[in-house]
């Protein structure tokens, strides 16, 4: 993988993390227009996805300093409740992760015409927020496990994980700008524990990954993917997923035609 290559996948994933188009359905799109493959340059894999823990604890800076302070007086209070609600809503896909990896893993061998059917799904799903009434609710201890289930599905690639949760948010009934707060911070968890597992799994040793590659995919996850996130609170909050889903549509139409 050379430097231009790896700029721009990585900015495919920074872009396609937040916004509900599904990161890893555009990067089997971008491997397979690219002709490079990932399998066996997981460190790459790893670095971007720092990028995007990197992008989201940025932008959420100020609130995941009031959870972290506020925990540590050790109090029931709502910060407290708030967390726990994140650690409930990673159960799902932490319980999938563990006892179907390998059956998972299958799925992300560039077949496109399975990225392109679930790229219809998020895209049927977006669809469902044009009809969602928004309220003044917060996300509830049930609320965050059905969003956490919502974010086990999308591990397959094609089905957004950001359109999956914040849509199924939006369908309970929470508050918008809270369903988009929730879904990047609750996926924090899950990326750095897999992250941690592929660096202890010991498979990078293996890997002869030239450095101008990773710091180049490193700055363009991290930059697209700070624009993408702010910008996608912006387009939840004035109810403008309907376009993501006419998106998702069309490309996962050409997915199926190319595969």
């Amino acid at each position: 993988m050379n430097w231009l290559e790896a700029l721009f996948l990585g900015i495919i994933q920074g872009l396609t993390e937040f916004l509900p188009v599904s990161s890893s359905g555009h990067i089997e799109l971008g491997k397979a227009l690219l002709g490079v493959s990932l399998d066996n340059n997981l460190t790459f894999t790893i670095v971007v996805h720092a990028a995007t823990v990197c992008s989201t604890l940025f932008v959420f800076r100020k609130d995941i300093n009031n959870l972290v302070l506020q925990s540590l007086a050790l109090k029931w209070n709502k910060e407290t409740q708030y967390i726990a609600k994140i650690l409930l809503s990673t159960i799902p896909v932490v319980l999938a992760g563990l006892f179907f990896e390998e059956q998972i893993e299958q799925f992300f061998t560039g077949k496109l015409v399975l990225v392109g059917c679930m790229l219809i799904v998020t895209a049927i799903l977006l669809s469902f927020t044009f009809y969602a009434k928004s309220k003044n609710k917060e996300i509830s201890f049930i609320d965050a496990f059905i969003i956490g289930i919502a974010q086990m599905f999308a591990v397959m690639p094609g089905i957004s994980r950001s359109g999956a949760t914040i849509s199924t948010a939006l369908l309970l009934k929470n508050k918008r700008e809270e369903a988009a707060r929730f879904s990047f911070l609750m996926v924090l968890i899950p990326i750095l524990g897999k992250v941690f597992l592929d660096i202890l799994s010991g498979d990078l040793t293996n890997e002869d990954t030239n450095f101008l590659p990773l710091m180049v995919g490193f700055i363009g996850a991290f930059l697209s993917g700070l624009f993408a996130c702010k910008i996608m609170i912006t387009i939840v909050k004035k109810s403008k997923l309907i376009y993501f889903a006419l998106y998702c549509l069309i490309i996962g139409g050409i997915a199926i035609i190319l595969g």
